[in-house]
């Protein structure tokens, strides 16, 4: 059968628990997501539970949706990034095959750290990613680099019998989020632009000066402007207040808000201004239209799909700026130079802004 983004293949019997492995930060928790509602559509009934991080813990506590429990990964190569704690992962290994899984599955890169471990838990079914040198699970997806991580994910839960039931995430706010969202950004009768300036990886990151133009742009057209981010963005949204053209209507949250405070705050917005980063991804799941910033690979991996209430503004670098080394083999064996001058720096704000004042004026005739 072929209903999904590949084959969607048979179902397996009598699945009444299912583990899924997806680490990493908060816009990899939102690629799963379309993946997620097809596994609850699958099996209904079943209990899903995450294995996750504790980002993925604290935003998911008490949300309706389809996962139940999140699980925090242990310290384990390929698998969580940190200092290795083999007994640390032996009890959690073994308290996840007490769970007896019906079904587990990996989501969670090629493979060759991650098969073995999603193996060693015992689930009696298991589907996932994997590169040539990678474990075989029952039932295996190439890893490709290149790939849109929802379809990738989406492909993968197919093998289970798992058709999409969404393409991209859904993620459900709260009234109570969204009451702290507008106490917080304090929003009045006017558009509300939120902008986060941050990436984890600098490559990737917009110069702040860009941002600031977008942000001084949006309040002499009459918008009223927040700056989110986490203590690391502080520096770039200190430089966007000290640009502010009319400071009165430009704040900052940085290093302010909670993952649950972020949410509300971005699903009150009129329009949300990023790089290709988590914020920008959970403000697409909240349904709240977005301008990106992206680098041309990332893209493919990570750029919304629609274009009524999303757009992306795309960087065609394929050489490093400093050295000239290729930058397109970028899968998970490809060497990095050591620069981390911003692919991106060549979108201009003016066309960005663009964007961003017709995102805000169809918000605003919702």
């Amino acid at each position: 059968m072929s209903n999904g983004v590949g084959p969607v293949l048979e179902k397996f019997p009598d699945v009444r628990r299912i583990a899924v492995l997806r680490g990493g930060g908060l816009g990899d928790l939102l690629f799963a997501y379309p993946a997620l509602d097809a596994l609850a559509s699958a099996y209904p009934g079943a209990d899903i539970t995450l294995l996750g991080t504790p980002l993925h813990a604290e935003l998911l506590r008490n949300r309706p949706g389809p996962v139940q429990h999140v699980e925090v990964l242990p310290y384990a190569p390929g698998v969580r990034p940190g200092e290795e704690d083999p007994a640390a992962t032996a009890e959690f290994v073994e308290r996840m095959r007490a769970q007896s899984f019906d079904l587990a599955v990996q989501i969670h890169g090629g493979g060759r750290n991650s098969n073995p471990f999603l193996l060693a838990l015992g689930a009696r079914h298991t589907v996932g990613t994997r590169t040539p040198d990678a474990p075989a699970l029952n039932r295996n997806l190439p890893y490709i680099y290149y790939q849109n991580e929802f379809l990738r994910a989406l492909e993968v839960v197919g093998l289970s019998g798992a058709a999409p039931v969404s393409l991209e995430p859904r993620f459900t706010v709260t009234e109570d989020e969204k009451a702290a969202g507008l106490r917080l950004a304090g929003r009045r009768a006017r558009p509300l632009v939120v902008i986060h300036p941050g990436a984890t990886d600098p490559r990737r990151r917009w110069p702040t000066s860009s941002f600031a133009a977008v942000a001084a742009m949006a309040a002499r057209d009459g918008n009223d402007v927040v700056v989110v981010g986490d203590d690391s963005d502080l520096p770039a949204a200190q430089e966007i207040l000290e640009r502010a053209e009319e400071p009165d209507r430009i704040r900052s949250l940085a290093g302010q808000l909670s993952l649950s405070e972020l949410a509300g705050v971005l699903s009150v917005a009129s329009v949300v201004v990023g790089n290709d980063s988590g914020p920008r991804h959970l403000a697409q799941a909240v349904g709240t239209p977005t301008v990106g910033v992206y680098w041309a690979g990332n893209v493919i991996s990570a750029g919304a799909m629609g274009r009524m209430l999303h757009r992306v503004h795309i960087a065609w670098v394929i050489e490093c700026p400093v050295c000239g080394v290729d930058v397109t083999q970028v899968g998970w064996t490809a060497e990095r130079c050591e620069h981390d001058e911003s692919f991106v720096q060549q979108i201009h704000p003016d066309a960005v802004y663009a964007d961003v004042r017709e995102l805000a004026l169809h918000k605003g005739q919702d």
